[in-house]
């Protein structure tokens, strides 16, 4: 199996996972198909699909007025979880978006004045 070059330096990825002491990890790699890669891919994938589900059994939870202390701890207990793997995927999805260093902002991506309403 060979790398596939960008033919720019190869910048560092935030993975969706944390080290043992509770610290960022990051993948420096110019192959985005290369099994870390790839397991990364599949774990933010996993950690969204997981967020969803959440939401809707927090919502559920929250509608029922009977729902017990505990219940509502563990809930938002979990949410923390799941917000705190949501925000690590988009903080690691966002600097991938960003241009390479030196190129125009024709090479990056662009939204028009109408996607911010």
């Amino acid at each position: 199996m060979s790398a596939v070059s960008t033919g720019r330096p190869s910048s560092l990825r935030l993975l969706p996972w944390s080290g043992a002491d509770g610290k960022p990890c990051f993948l420096s790699t110019d192959d985005s198909g290369g099994h870390l890669s790839r397991l990364a891919d599949n774990t933010e994938a996993i950690q969204l699909g997981l967020s969803a589900k959440l939401l809707e059994h927090a919502t559920a939870v929250l509608a029922d007025e009977m729902a017990a202390p505990d219940e509502l701890r563990l809930l938002a207990t979990d949410l923390t979880g799941a917000l705190r793997d949501t925000l690590r995927v988009a903080e690691s999805r966002g600097h991938r978006l960003l241009p390479s260093p030196g190129a125009t902002a024709k090479e990056g991506p662009t939204l028009s004045a109408a996607a911010f309403g």
